[in-house]
């Protein structure tokens, strides 16, 4: 039976998206053990430059969760209605997509890493680490790209648990190489560099194999024929994904360049940290509507305006309790988290503890609009699903960035991001009731 055509309970969405939300996780928290191995053994100027260089990660993750959201919907839809030749063979375009996509964007960051880490914000204190680290990872973009689409796409073929195999496979290979390559091997920012590219490698190499040989779910590659109707509507319905994560790449930028005339190096090592966690915390909330989206995407192909009701509801619930202990565990841990990459005595620790509790506001209100753009792509229906990301990244974090900071400084850097949430939630909230009768939710 095709998971995604089981019934909707509790227990059963719970175990469906359970895999996506520990991958998810577990992805932070890999990202954040590379972070603090950077920070120990060769220094907070070292994690700066990491954040200085991510705005360039963040564009290949921009481009890949657009491709997978999108086209999750799309070949998700097409099975609802029962075209498994058709969705199979949109699946095997996005991914010929997208590692094409991500060869341009390795390719350019190759040949204009200097330019690149210039205009990214680096001083002469960290150029040096930015170069090393952003040229070293160029190289590893096109699997980058790739395996962050199948961590998506495993989902939608019904085998969320080899998402989370995969992922678990890279991530920890990450660690040890971290281990080898910084410390026994003394190759500092450029071995964390090394050590994240294989990260990538590995889940990249496994989802290409898995869906080379395995007829077990349901997708896997076909020779494809062009079908430039279902690749359109893919980047359209993903465009509030792609969205939302460039505009992270703004807003990082943002955050560096603004830390770095307040406060400096340390600012910006300060900003890394606590997006480090906010990365892990709203991970529950990605993996959850990761996993979500393609039961909604098929059940609205199917008509099953029940099932889709009880997921609405079902998923509402899980975010709203979901934020609160989220927000109540970040506020709490803080000085915890700011010990991991630097000790009490320095000003980054004391910078890292103020802005992490400011921060924490801000989620109270992140997973609920994150559930909502989520919900209206797997929907298929990307205009709205971009105006609510159009409107909480570029309008809304991006002004509060440009905005607040004139009007209190440091402060108002560390409030930005929190006051744009809580005013997002309102447009979340009425996008939903405008469009309930249409859907049946």
């Amino acid at each position: 039976m095709n998971n995604l055509a089981q019934p909707i309970t509790p227990r059963f969405l719970f175990r469906f998206t359970l895999p996506n939300v520990i991958m998810m996780v577990f992805n932070a928290l890999y990202v954040i053990v590379d972070g603090v191995f950077v920070s120990n053994f060769v220094g907070t100027n070292a994690l700066s430059a990491v954040n200085i260089a991510y705005p360039m990660q963040s564009a290949v993750l921009a481009m890949a969760i657009m491709l997978a959201t999108g086209g999750s919907a799309v070949a998700a839809k097409q099975m609802g209605q029962g075209n498994a030749e058709k969705a199979r063979n949109t699946f095997s375009l996005l991914i010929a997509t997208g590692l094409i996509i991500g060869l341009l964007i390795g390719a350019i960051t190759l040949l204009c890493t200097s330019s690149l880490v210039v205009f990214l914000g680096a001083n002469d204190a960290i150029y040096g680490y930015c170069y090393d680290y952003l040229h070293m990872l160029g190289y590893f973009f096109p699997l980058s790209m790739l395996q962050i689409m199948f961590q998506f796409l495993f989902v939608t073929a019904g085998r969320p648990t080899l998402g989370l195999v995969s992922i678990a496979m890279g991530g920890l290979s990450n660690i040890v190489l971290d281990y080898v390559f910084i410390v026994q091997l003394n190759m500092g920012i450029m071995g964390a560099g090394l050590a994240t590219g294989v990260g990538f490698t590995l889940p990249a190499l496994f989802g290409l194999v898995y869906f080379a040989v395995s007829r077990q779910g349901a997708l896997w590659f076909v020779r494809p024929s062009w079908d430039g109707a279902s690749i359109i509507k893919a980047c359209t319905n993903g465009a509030s994904e792609m969205v939302s994560n460039l505009a992270i790449c703004v807003s990082t930028l943002l955050f560096n360049l603004l830390m770095m005339h307040h406060v400096g190096e340390d600012g910006v090592a300060a900003i890394t940290i606590v997006l480090y966690a906010q990365f892990l915390f709203n991970a529950v909330y990605f993996g959850y509507c990761g996993g979500m989206a393609p039961l909604v995407s098929y059940n609205y192909g199917a008509g099953d305006t029940g099932h889709l009701k009880q997921l609405y509801t079902m998923s509402l619930r899980f975010v709203l309790t979901s934020s609160l202990v989220t927000t109540v565990v970040a506020f709490a841990s803080a000085g915890t988290v700011a010990t991991l990459f630097a000790s009490a005595s320095q000003e980054v620790y004391d910078l890292t503890v103020t802005g992490l509790h400011l921060f924490a506001v801000g989620f109270l209100f992140m997973g609920y609009n994150l559930f909502a753009s989520n919900f209206f792509t797997a929907l298929s229906n990307g205009k709205v699903s971009a105006t609510l990301s159009f409107i909480r990244t570029i309008v809304l974090i991006v002004g509060a960035l440009i905005v607040m900071p004139h009007l209190w400084g440091v402060m108002g850097i560390w409030l930005a991001l929190p006051t744009a949430e809580a005013l997002s939630t309102m447009i979340s909230w009425v996008h939903f009731k405008k469009y309930q009768s249409q859907y049946g939710y």
